[in-house]
């Protein structure tokens, strides 16, 4: 059983034929939502959908910026700490991935590819933090890890990162969209932002066996492939 309708769940699609989890893919689309209204009443969902289906593993999909020291005060990242806690202390079987940045076909543009592509493309200014880093992995290849967790039942009743083993400047990030574009993008350099750390050293073996590779050219392979289209 999958919950939610955006790029997470459309994904995991294949779940709602395996009667043994139940994927919580709903949330709130923007990370710098303050609407503690938006909070609530996905917190509440997610209640009442693992009291309905109580039998089942719970899967939640939590975030990387709990790792971000600018972040962790935010609505957003206190609010996924919540649902983790409840999780914890209230869910028999589950499993909790923290996922960073996910690139994929979806309409949300507040998605990191998103803003930055279609600010550069409609000539649209926007800061650019010089001291940012993003982490940025395919949903395909997240969906292969966590596929293959679930269906080998590794890592239960824990917190498991998934993410790229690389972070990106986020004007690495904005060079590459103009290289693919050719064309540049209209922004002003602040200095701001951070570079953190995420540990994948969990999930490399899986990495390795699938044979994901999160090479120097995996940035512009993801721009290419759900950008070519647009």
């Amino acid at each position: 059983m999958v919950i939610g309708n955006g790029l997470v769940a459309k994904r995991f699609g294949l779940f709602n034929n395996k009667g043994g989890f139940l994927l919580f893919a709903s949330g709130v689309s923007n990370s710098k939502n303050n609407d503690n209204e938006s909070y609530n009443r996905e917190f509440n969902l997610f209640k009442e959908s693992v009291l309905k289906y109580n039998d089942k593993v719970i899967i939640y999909f939590s975030t990387w910026s709990i790792y971000d020291p600018q972040e962790k005060e935010s609505p957003y990242v206190r609010h996924k700490l919540n649902i983790e806690d409840f999780i914890k202390t209230h869910i028999k079987k589950y499993h909790i991935f923290r996922v960073s940045n996910l690139a994929g076909i979806s309409s949300n543009p507040n998605t990191i590819l998103n803003y930055f592509f279609n600010h550069t493309k409609n000539d649209v200014n926007f800061d650019l933090w010089t001291n940012a880093c993003r982490n940025i992995i395919d949903i395909d290849d997240a969906y292969l890890i966590i596929e293959h967790i679930l269906n080998k039942n590794l890592f239960p009743n824990q917190v498991i990162n998934i993410a790229n083993p690389v972070n990106y400047p986020v004007k690495n990030i904005i060079t590459a969209i103009e290289k693919f574009l050719n064309k540049k993008s209209n922004y002003m350099e602040i200095e701001k932002g951070t570079n953190f750390s995420i540990d994948t050293s969990t999930i490399q073996p899986i990495i390795q066996k699938l044979g994901i590779e999160f090479d120097d050219k995996y940035l512009m392979k993801l721009i290419h492939k759900y950008y070519s289209i647009i």
